[in-house]
């Protein structure tokens, strides 16, 4: 692992501290941060995915909504 340095508001240290005494998986503040970067990290890769899968759907609602039509239209035929 590498050590770096963080910045971090009086507020924000205190509520980390808490988390710290009140976990049992949690042990240290570099324990709070690193699972805090890694759940948003994992937030924000699923936000750009979820974003990249709605531009598609905009680009290909006309298509897509066609294709729906026919596929119900299709299913009630039979």
């Amino acid at each position: 692992m590498k050590t770096i340095a963080i910045t971090i508001d009086e507020r924000t240290l205190k509520s980390v501290d808490e988390l710290i005494a009140h976990s049992e998986h949690l042990r240290n503040r570099s324990a709070v941060v690193r699972t805090a970067v890694q759940e948003f990290a994992e937030r924000e890769r699923q936000r750009q995915a979820e974003e990249r899968e709605r531009e598609i759907f905009r680009k290909h609602r006309v298509r897509l909504s066609r294709q729906a039509r026919a596929l119900i239209a299709d299913q009630a035929r039979t």
